[in-house]
C-alpha cells in the first residue's frame, strides 16, 4: 500500500466522516430504542456501510422479520453499488488483484465513490481506502456515542434522535426532486405506496421488509415506464 497515497485519501474523506458521523449518531440512539444492545448496533455499522441500508435493515429487525425479507431489503436498497463497483473497476484498471478490489467494494459507499471518480489522474486502491477508511471510522464513532447516549437519555429525546437520518433524506432528495420531475415523481409514488402499506387493510398487514421491497421496485418500475431515458441521453450521462 502506498503510504502518501492513503494519507492523500484520508485527507479527502474528512468531510464524508463528519458528515457520517452525524447521521450514524442518529442510528446508534434509534438502534437502542428498537432493543438492540450498544454492542450488536455498534457492530451493525463496523460491519457495513450503508445508511439507508441499515436503517431499512432495523425497521425489518424490530418487525421481527423473516431473513428472506432481509435479503430482498438490503439486496433492492444496496443494488446500486453493483453499478458503481463496475465503474469503479474501470478506473482501477487491470493489474488491481481480486483481494485488494474486495477491500475497496467493503468502502464503497456513494460518498467515497464520488470522491474516488472526481479525483484527477489515475485512482489508486490506496488513495480509495484511505478514504474509506476515516469514512467508516466516523461511521461507526458516530453510531458508538449515539448508542449510548441513546441507552442514558428518556425515550423522547432518542426518538427525537432518530428524526436525524429522515433531515437528512429530505434534504438530499427535495432539492434533486424540484429540478427534474422524475424524481419528483418517483418519490411522491414511493411515499402514496408507503402510506397504502401503512393504513390501507389488507395491505398493512404486509411485513415491514416486504413493504419497502415492493414500494422501492414499483416506484422505480413506474417511472421507468414514464419517463424513459433516450440513447442519447444515456450515452451523455
Amino acid at each position: 500500500m502506498r503510504i502518501k497515497e492513503y494519507r492523500e485519501g484520508m485527507k479527502a474523506g474528512m468531510p464524508v466522516c463528519v458528515g457520517y458521523f452525524s447521521v450514524s449518531f442518529g442510528f446508534g440512539a434509534m438502534a437502542v430504542s428498537q432493543g438492540l444492545s450498544v454492542l450488536h448496533s455498534v457492530l451493525i455499522s463496523a460491519t457495513n456501510l450503508t445508511s439507508a441500508g441499515q436503517f431499512a435493515g432495523l425497521t425489518v429487525i424490530a418487525a421481527g422479520a423473516a431473513i428472506l425479507e432481509m435479503i430482498l431489503t438490503q439486496l433492492v436498497i444496496n443494488s446500486r453499488y453493483a453499478l458503481m463497483s463496475l465503474a469503479l473497476s474501470q478506473r482501477f484498471g487491470p493489474d488491481v488483484g481480486i483481494g485488494k478490489r474486495l477491500v475497496a467494494a467493503f468502502f464503497n459507499t456513494d460518498e467515497i465513490f464520488a470522491l474516488g471518480m472526481a479525483r484527477s489522474g489515475k485512482l489508486t486502491v490506496s488513495f480509495f481506502t484511505g478514504a474509506g477508511t476515516v469514512a467508516a471510522l466516523g461511521w461507526t464513532g458516530g453510531t458508538l456515542l449515539g448508542a449510548v447516549a441513546g441507552s442514558l437519555l428518556p425515550i423522547s429525546i432518542r426518538m427525537a434522535l432518530g428524526a436525524l437520518l429522515y433531515g437528512m433524506f429530505i434534504a438530499i432528495v427535495v432539492p434533486q426532486a424540484k429540478e427534474e420531475k422524475p424524481m419528483l415523481v418517483c418519490m411522491i409514488l414511493a411515499l402514496v405506496l408507503s402510506c397504502l402499506f401503512q393504513w390501507v387493510p389488507l395491505l398493512n398487514q404486509v411485513s415491514a421488509g416486504l413493504a419497502i421491497v415492493i414500494c422501492t421496485v414499483a416506484a422505480a418500475a413506474l417511472c421507468a415506464l414514464l419517463f424513459p431515458i433516450e440513447d442519447k441521453e444515456a450515452v451523455q450521462a
